[in-house]
């Protein structure tokens, strides 16, 4: 066989598999109110990065929390987060753009009705203020982690589950971004989480929450922002610069 012959079989089967993983992501995306997960974009279980350790990983439910623990989130970085709670007969979405730099996260939120709640944590002390006003409110984290601030599940958990607990786990690319993909089992209140982890970022991607089989939580942040976050992300209304404490 001739290698224009084999290369034209190679396309050919790469576009079948990019068609029956869309269409089986629009099944059980048929709910979806704003927020549209894009169809994967190449094969479950395919390495979907090359050059490093991760190529050489099946990523299975047996192997994925190994591979997990190669990731590790970047020191600094910005993004938006978009969030969706889903319900019977509705549902609401939000966005949190988050800062982080070190061991401190930035998160604005616009809340219903307007109003943006500012929010500046190291997971000792949290700091809040609202809109431009000057007044901050201060307090010791207790256990309100930056993921809880930005209103995101911390994927490292998948690496406490039992290997019974996990359902699925492969590599996926989603809207470009390279991802290991991981599935829960139901639990005994009928939750399932799903998560799609950044191999080049260390940072959660998407993630869906089911309950019976039904959405009713969804976050996507495809693509950290270009900036990253500056002096200013971390100072408080009267001038104080957080990062100076750390």
């Amino acid at each position: 066989m001739d290698k224009r012959w084999q290369s034209r079989i190679t396309v050919a089967f790469l576009a079948v598999t990019v068609l029956v993983i869309a269409a089986m992501l629009s099944g059980t995306l048929h709910r979806t109110s704003r927020i549209t997960l894009p169809a994967a974009e190449q094969a479950p279980g395919q390495a979907a990065v090359g050059g490093d350790a991760l190529t050489v990983v099946e990523v299975t439910p047996e192997t994925v929390q190994a591979a997990i623990a190669t990731l590790s989130r970047p020191q600094k970085y910005s993004r938006t987060v978009t969030v969706e709670q889903l319900w019977k007969g509705g549902s609401g979405a939000y966005e949190t753009a988050a800062a982080v730099s070190g061991g401190w996260t930035r998160t604005d939120r616009t809340l219903p009705g307007g109003r943006v709640r500012h929010a500046l944590t190291d997971g000792e002390t949290t700091y809040i203020w609202y809109d431009s006003e000057t007044e901050v409110y201060a307090a010791a984290a207790g256990g309100i982690s930056a993921d809880n601030e930005q209103t995101i599940p911390t994927y490292e958990d998948i690496l406490d589950l039992p290997v019974e607990a996990i359902a699925a786990a492969d590599y996926r690319t989603i809207s470009g971004v390279n991802c290991i993909y991981v599935e829960t089992e139901e639990d005994s209140e009928g939750y399932v989480l799903r998560y799609w982890v950044g191999v080049e970022t260390g940072l959660l991607t998407v993630s869906e929450r089911l309950l019976d089989g039904e959405p009713v939580y969804r976050m996507a942040a495809l693509a950290p922002d270009q900036d990253l976050p500056t002096e200013a992300d971390f100072t408080l209304p009267d001038g104080t610069v957080v990062l100076e404490e750390a």
